[in-house]
């Protein structure tokens, strides 16, 4: 039996059973659980406005997309419109998951070339994104229910925007980003980051299609069918499923009509090079739709919430992570109080048992024990998990 760690918290273990000699192996069964702390059992108890404070701090990833969306179940149980700090929400998310991806970047992708993680690269784009949320909440109460005092610092937001392309550029694309397949193929070729020799690992025949799953792509982001899937079954965040099957959220299923996805995914099929296609077309989207929103964005004041609900309520926040769709769902008692908290998050729609990599690992084709580790690693890392992952091997 072979293992192998990959960095992070909490885990999700990968089990492989192989068939085959030397000419050749293939996977002939691959187990796949998912194991996150469930933080939002801390929130249970609390009073809405302290749940939605406490969120954040829960979770050591996508803290924002996590206290954002208690924000907003917290909102839609207490019957509170705060619609007018949408945009500016959107422009926290998109920055943190900016910071997300760049992660993978420097630390993930260059593991998978075999050099050096680079977190010190991340200075630059930190700094940048650290500088949005007092650029929109000067007294740093964005993440409330009912939304802070927005009071948007155009210059400043154009500013960091400004850093934050200025990193992609230089991180990531080394020039424009690739359009379509021919593109991509000569900008791995070029070889001017680490993103690119990646890609032209990636894009080798033995790799670019290797993994695919057929899942479907998770297209739902009403919060009321969230609230219907997590209400209606206390196991649906360990177990979840779409149309009674499983599904994938992350980069593939926002840019699934993305040009270069659409033009990847004809040339090399679903695999690997899809995958990775869809999170460069994430990093080149995002500076886009930020800077869309500060051109449209407007000062707003809290909206108060009745200290003294009405009665029992529920309700359900969904937010977008570089990871995929994230869902909490809470119940409330006749104090304010939540009764009852359940999340889904990105990890347990792509890393269920029967999910993505489940089913693009089982019956692939790899050389060896060794080469199926490193192949698991790849799809592990195209799917980001936000827990360790390790991986077992039996023969």
């Amino acid at each position: 039996m072979s293992a192998a760690t990959l960095p992070g918290e909490g885990s999700v273990s990968v089990r492989l059973w192989l068939d085959g000699g030397e000419g050749g192996m293939t996977i002939r069964r691959a187990e796949v659980a998912a194991r996150r702390p469930r933080a939002v059992a801390a929130l249970v108890g609390r009073p809405a406005a302290e749940a939605a404070r406490l969120a954040p701090l829960l979770f050591s990833l996508c803290g924002t997309a996590q206290g954002l969306a208690v924000a907003r179940a917290c909102e839609a149980a207490l019957g509170i419109d705060a619609n007018a700090h949408e945009t500016a929400r959107s422009l926290l998310t998109d920055a943190e998951a900016l910071d997300s991806h760049g992660w993978q970047v420097v630390v993930e992708w260059p593991a998978r070339l075999g050099g050096p993680p680079r977190p010190t690269a991340l200075r630059d784009l930190r700094s940048a994104v650290s500088a949005v949320p007092p650029a929109l909440y000067p007294a740093g109460d964005g993440l409330r229910a009912g939304g802070g005092v927005l009071r948007p610092d155009t210059a400043a937001l154009r500013d960091a925007l400004e850093r934050m392309a200025g990193w992609l550029d230089a991180a990531v694309f080394a020039g424009p980003p690739p359009m379509d397949a021919d593109d991509l193929v000569r900008w791995a070729g070029r070889g001017g980051s680490d993103a690119a020799r990646l890609a032209a690992r990636l894009l080798t025949p033995d790799l670019a299609g290797w993994g695919g799953c057929g899942v479907a792509l998770l297209s739902e982001r009403s919060p009321s069918r969230f609230k219907t899937m997590l209400a209606g079954d206390p196991s649906f965040a360990t177990n979840p499923h779409y149309e009674d099957a499983p599904a994938l959220t992350g980069p593939l299923e926002r840019q699934a009509d993305h040009p270069l996805v659409i033009s990847v995914t004809e040339r090399f099929g679903d695999g690997l090079a899809r995958l990775f296609a869809a999170r460069l077309a994430d990093l080149a989207v995002l500076p886009r739709r930020m800077e869309a929103a500060i051109a449209v964005l407007r000062p707003a004041d809290p909206v108060p919430a009745d200290p003294m609900p009405a009665g029992p309520g529920a309700g359900c926040g969904v937010s977008e992570t570089a990871r995929g769709r994230l869902a909490h769902w809470l119940r409330l008692d006749g104090d304010g109080r939540l009764a009852e908290a359940r999340m889904v998050a990105p990890t347990d729609w792509n890393f269920a048992a029967a999910g993505p990599l489940a089913r693009g690992l089982a019956g692939a084709d790899v050389r060896d024990r060794d080469d199926a580790v490193e192949r698991v690693r790849l799809l592990v890392a195209m799917l980001d998990p936000c827990v360790a992952c390790d991986i077992e091997v039996h023969e």
